[in-house]
């Protein structure tokens, strides 16, 4: 009988990450009482073990529960799959308030992955797909991060279902899976997806370690007559393992220890595989061994399955040792990885102390092997290169918004740096006006978009900053019109000027203020009220959201020259006035700026006159009384024969006057000449 035990069998780097961390707090005390939200992994076994332990598994109610019944240290764990996102701002408001609570969140770095890919390319227009588990705690701290429509399905036949009947023309689409669902399900989806949606946005959210245990057990699968599965019943990544080998090799089971294994068939086995969930503990894949094969032990086992390390090769491995010009790494070979200095970093100033702790995980290229020293000279500057560029092609495949700074400008644009690639954009894509210097970018940080890739070359990338000003302009052009309503007031900006009005910048959208609203006088052109670049108090008129378009008022009030004039004269005041037209039944005397008022041809002279030409001319200034005001109408009578009348009255007054004070004088002087009757 053979038995091979899969490499990757047991716990991931998130499992390891999180339960030496629980470990830890055991060990040390530090934590004091320590909760975890729910189940840490999906093994009972292990959760068995850790309640044994003195570890509460509890729900957020109870942990704030036990935080105010006790003032003793207290912490409480997040779960690798992570929680909803209402739930962590619970425990981080559990925290504030009580300063002996500490929250340690050991959400696999894969999950917060997607929880950031759901907050930044979700909204209300939108609508996410999740290929996942119904119910799983993964899924619903994932969808609880969604803003807009979400949906979720388990297959690429329910997904095929559900794209036909939903109507998403006017959606952005957006698909990611649960970090342990089925690799092979999510390409068939992906074909799906690429026939029913043309712009959606698709993220590969399926963990490298779960693609890497599903690729390793379908190949031992292929050669084996019996396939054992050991994981925990709840474990999705457990079950995609034993649906993926039960559909090779028929003779597959699944255990969640070595009790339910059936020793007869086993016995009866020539060649048999095992394979383990990444929330399966070492002890229980060693018991299992041991019990299927009481000859060999684990150890041997474990030794011959040590990997043996080549030239060129990616390995992983735990850092072991530090010292000041290298680190040491146990790649679980027959050899012990050496990183040094020069190998991780180009900055001979950095301390391997501050960019490394023992028991980190690290990922570097094999440059050398040495069995007979027993070692391997690593780089992880070459890993890290790699991924970078890895990364730069994956954000370009996601239509990612990236952020680097201008190195330098060259003939026909700018290079940026990002991830340790340079990204040349061209002067065209700077956003830079045509006849604008692109100097002015240099040491400057700009957001950017990578619009090609030379899949040839290495570090060959074109990138753009107009696509991202136009999108973020296009966002706040459409935000601002959801909040436009009639009668709001804005401080705008002229931004062009046409023979029939002047158009406003309103701080992303433009509306127009027609010749009638800029004046309430008569105008020949907006250029007479305002200029281009001037800033001015608009308010919304009129608004049509369907077309676009924005009808501006200007005038107020406080403009109306009539208003204006109303504040200073009345009735039966008198004013200078200013002949500005004649017509057959009098003149029209501007009587103040913009406000004109009609002399009726009876009202001109005390003569009777032909025609208002005979004692008027256009232009003259001539003195007049307001005989009446219409406001409703805004008319005004005027007269100049008022006036007249009145001198002419005044005139003859005083005229009478003299006359007595003359006939008075006379009678006083002849007083004394007449002889009284007797």
């Amino acid at each position: 009988m053979k038995i091979t035990v899969a490499e990757n069998a047991g716990f991931c780097f998130g499992v390891k990450r999180a339960t030496d961390a629980v470990e830890a707090l055991l060990s040390s005390g530090e934590g004091g009482r320590v909760c975890i939200l729910g189940h840490l992994i999906h093994n009972r076994l292990y959760n068995e073990s850790l309640e044994a332990k003195g570890v509460l598994h509890v729900t957020a109610e109870e942990a704030e529960r036990l935080a105010r019944a006790s003032s003793e240290p207290m912490t409480v764990v997040i779960r690798t799959h992570g929680v909803p996102e209402e739930t962590e701002a619970r425990l981080s408001a559990l925290a504030a308030t009580h300063a002996h609570v500490r929250v340690l969140d050991m959400t696999c770095p894969f999950v917060k992955k997607i929880h950031r890919i759901a907050d930044e390319n979700t909204d209300a227009s939108s609508a996410f797909f999740l290929l996942g588990t119904e119910n799983h705690p993964e899924v619903q701290g994932i969808l609880s991060h969604v803003r807009g429509e979400k949906y979720l399905f388990q297959t690429a036949e329910e997904l095929e279902m559900l794209l036909k009947t939903l109507d998403l023309s006017a959606k952005n689409t957006i698909f990611a899976a649960q970090t342990t669902q089925n690799l092979e399900e999510w390409k068939k989806s992906q074909k799906i997806i690429k026939k029913h949606c043309t712009n959606a946005k698709k993220f590969d959210t399926i963990c490298s370690v779960t693609e890497n245990r599903q690729q390793e057990a379908l190949r031992l699968a292929a050669v084996s007559d019996r396939v054992i599965v050991i994981g925990g019943r709840d474990s999705s990544n457990t079950a995609k393992l034993y649906e993926l080998c039960r559909d090779i090799c028929p003779n597959t089971v699944w255990v969640e220890s070595s009790a339910e294994l059936d020793a007869g068939p086993i016995a009866d086995t020539e060649i048999i595989s095992i394979t383990a969930g990444a929330s399966t503990p070492d002890d229980i894949i060693k018991e299992v061994f041991e019990t299927m094969n009481n000859e060999v032990s684990f150890e041997e086992m474990l030794e011959d399955s040590l990997k043996t390390l080549h030239t060129g090769e990616t390995v992983r491995g735990i850092v072991t040792a530090i010292s000041q010009g290298e680190i040491y790494v146990d790649l679980g070979a027959k050899v012990t990885g050496v990183i040094a200095h020069d190998q991780i970093t180009d900055d001979s100033n950095a301390k391997l102390s501050e960019l490394f702790h023992i028991g980190d995980e690290v990922e570097a290229f094999v440059m050398r092997v040495s069995d007979r020293d027993g070692m391997a000279s690593l780089s992880k500057k070459r890993i890290d290169a790699d991924k970078n560029w890895a990364g730069v092609v994956a954000s370009k495949e996601n239509g990612e918004i990236l952020e680097g700074k201008v190195a330098k400008a060259i003939k026909g644009g700018v290079i940026i740096l990002y991830n340790g690639a340079q990204v040349f954009v061209p002067a065209s894509h700077t956003g830079v006006p045509k006849d604008g210097d692109i100097a002015t970018l240099v040491g400057t940080t700009q957001r950017f978009k990578l619009i090609e890739i030379d899949p040839h070359r290495k570090n060959s990338a074109k990138g753009s900053i107009r696509v991202v000003l136009n999108a973020e302009r296009k966002a706040k052009e459409e935000e601002l019109w959801a909040s436009l309503e009639v009668g709001q007031h804005f401080t705008g900006k002229v931004k062009n000027l046409t023979a029939y009005g002047a158009f406003v910048d309103l701080g992303g959208v433009d509306g127009m203020v027609h010749n009638t609203e800029l004046s309430w006088k008569r105008i020949k052109s907006p250029a007479e009220v305002v200029s281009v670049g001037q800033e001015i108090e608009v308010y919304i008129k009129d608004l049509d959201k369907e077309a676009k378009r924005i009808s501006l008022g200007y005038k107020t009030e406080e403009m109306d020259p009539w208003f204006q004039f109303r504040k200073q004269y009345g009735e039966g005041d008198e004013v200078d006035a200013k002949i500005v037209n004649m017509m057959p039944f009098g003149a029209f005397a501007e009587v103040f700026d913009g406000v004109d008022g009609l002399i009726h041809i009876s009202q001109i002279s005390l003569d009777k006159i032909a025609k208002p030409e005979d004692a008027l001319t256009v232009g003259e200034t001539v003195h007049v009384k307001i005989t009446e005001v219409d406001d409703e109408k805004r008319k005004l009578s005027l007269s100049i024969k008022a006036l007249l009348l009145a001198e002419k009255k005044a005139a003859e007054a005083e005229a009478d006057a003299a006359a007595a004070a003359e006939q008075a004088a006379i009678d006083a002087e002849m007083a004394p000449y007449i002889v009284k009757s007797i």
